[in-house]
């Protein structure tokens, strides 16, 4: 089958930093194609080039066989390539209609735009891929799922032949993941081919056909997706051996070969007015204990009632050595209690402020000296945790949001271990970062708790609790139905204990 989009040795630089040095593409019509890599190994660069926003220094470009010079976004969408990034590009407080037809507005004779039509275009669209909302209402009103599946309409109303889908799924639960996992198939039938871009690896296995990995600014391999395994392309967008990457663990967290020691957290069956029912847990030094369960099972608001967040209804919670827990997230970590939240932009970063300013935030009434910030602590401190904790940055000055994700999340985590916690709350710490950023910050939280810090850890990917925590107490619904004891643990037992407690309450 002939190609759709050929990208032929493609370079790009940036003030004489090469971001891609050699990098090549090639997808078919109505296939699904994966590009995958750590940050950093030009995924972005490379579609940005694509789709217009960068021109390339060398290389050819070419779409159905023809060289196509591709010099902004406007003339990437007239060549029938649309893009939806991880940030979507809508407008909220606008109609369903307004959003997929933005630009692209059928027209009555007399020039004005005919919303009768425009409805009806946009109705058609949606019912192709089973989805019946009402598309005059605002677009804000509806689900992050509904608007992601609004931007793959709008794409299809410009007749795409080629949709880029940029980390699509990483705010979406399990089942919006399924309603667009069959929009994707869908467009697949319609032969528009789909280029794809994730950190989560299964999901590769589920939807796509091909993948493309990239390191260090070039094309290091391509593979049928069915052909390789998981391990092997870790090992290729690292450039491990794969049994050097098998032996740390799949996740680098590996097992505590410690014994866990007294007990710094207590909860016992805390009712909230948030979704939480009956939850007991114990939190102990030099432990991770993780939370499993399915999405809406209560994990994240056991989270905020042993932080303080929450106020409890019933039960009741306890620092080490009985004395009664914290009401208030200042009295948390007043008593060394670390939270780092799972929405990393919008409830942890400070997009504007500096790696400086967003890892010492917390940090500022213990660095001010006679009513000022001690400076020269300040930056011996920020250096220090840039250094230890493998933060890639051109300075602590520079502005976080220039951060990859991975080192973003390290900002953050060092923000919390500056503080020196006894029990640091870490709530989907590696949502979103690459494989290798995973690998380091996961290889930092075992470090800390070697050195006898107590971590709850909340993850939605079981291999993550499987391979990473030393006790795993699953929630259902509200209630902690399950407790299961590492090592032994495997996904299959996990999973049995959240089924179990499932056919006992049906």
């Amino acid at each position: 089958m002939p190609n759709l989009i050929e990208m032929n040795r493609i370079k790009k630089s940036f003030a004489g930093v090469a971001a891609l040095q050699s990098a090549n593409l090639n997808v078919t019509p109505g296939e699904v194609h994966a590009i995958i890599g750590q940050n950093g190994a030009g995924k972005s660069t490379l579609i940005k080039i694509l789709t217009g926003v960068y021109r390339k220094d060398d290389g050819e470009v070419k779409i159905n066989g023809n060289v196509a010079v591709i010099s902004t976004p406007r003339e990437a969408q007239d060549a029938g390539i649309a893009t939806i990034y991880q940030e979507l590009s809508l407008v909220p407080l606008r109609s369903v209609t307004e959003n997929v037809m933005m630009g692209y507005e059928p027209r009555t004779r007399l020039g004005l735009i005919n919303w009768t039509a425009a409805h009806k275009r946009t109705q058609e669209i949606l019912t192709r891929f089973g989805i019946d909302i009402d598309v005059r209402a605002q677009l804000g009103s509806y689900s992050t799922a509904i608007q992601q599946l609004v931007a793959i309409a709008r794409a299809v109303s410009m007749n795409a032949q080629l949709v880029i889908m940029d980390e699509a799924t990483s705010s979406l639960d399990d089942q919006e993941i399924e309603i667009l996992f069959g929009v994707v198939r869908e467009l697949k039938k319609e032969g528009v081919a789909v280029l794809y871009i994730s950190h989560f690896l299964d999901e590769l296995y589920q939807i796509c056909d091909r993948v493309t990995i990239m390191r260090d600014g070039q094309t290091v391999a391509q593979h049928v997706i069915s052909e390789t395994t998981k391990l092997g392309l870790i090992s290729e967008m690292l450039g491990r051996d794969p049994e050097e990457i098998k032996a740390a663990g799949m996740t680098g967290l590996g097992g505590n070969s410690k014994a866990p020691g007294e007990v710094l957290l207590q909860a016992k069956s805390i009712e909230t007015g948030r979704g939480l029912k009956d939850v007991s847990v114990a939190i102990r030094k030099g432990e991770i204990v993780g939370l499993g369960g399915l999405l809406g099972s209560g994990r994240t608001e056991a989270a905020r009632a042993l932080f303080g967040l929450d106020t409890l209804r019933s039960g009741s919670i306890a620092r080490g050595g009985g004395k009664s827990a914290f009401k208030t997230p200042a009295e948390a970590i007043a008593e060394g209690v670390g939270f780092l939240t799972e929405d990393r932009k919008r409830e942890g970063i400070i997009p504007h402020m500096s790696v400086r300013e967003n890892m010492t935030l917390a940090l500022l009434p213990q660095l001010k000296k006679m009513g000022h910030v001690d400076r020269k602590r300040e930056t011996e401190l920020v250096e220090g945790f840039i250094k230890s904790l493998g933060i890639k940055t051109a300075g602590m000055e520079q502005p976080i949001r220039e951060l990859s994700g991975g080192n973003q999340q390290k900002v953050l985590l060092a923000r919390w271990l500056a503080l020196e916690p006894d029990i640091l709350i870490l709530d989907e710490p590696t949502r979103g970062v690459d494989v290798g950023a995973k690998l380091e910050i996961q290889s930092i939280i075992r470090e800390y708790v070697d050195k006898g810090l107590g971590i709850l850890l909340i993850s939605s990917e079981f291999e993550e609790l499987v391979e990473g925590a030393d006790r795993i107490v699953v929630l259902q619904d509200g209630y902690s139905v399950s407790e299961l004891q590492n090592p032994g643990v495997t996904e299959e037992s996990l999973i049995a204990a959240i089924a179990h407690h499932h056919e006992r309450t049906a």
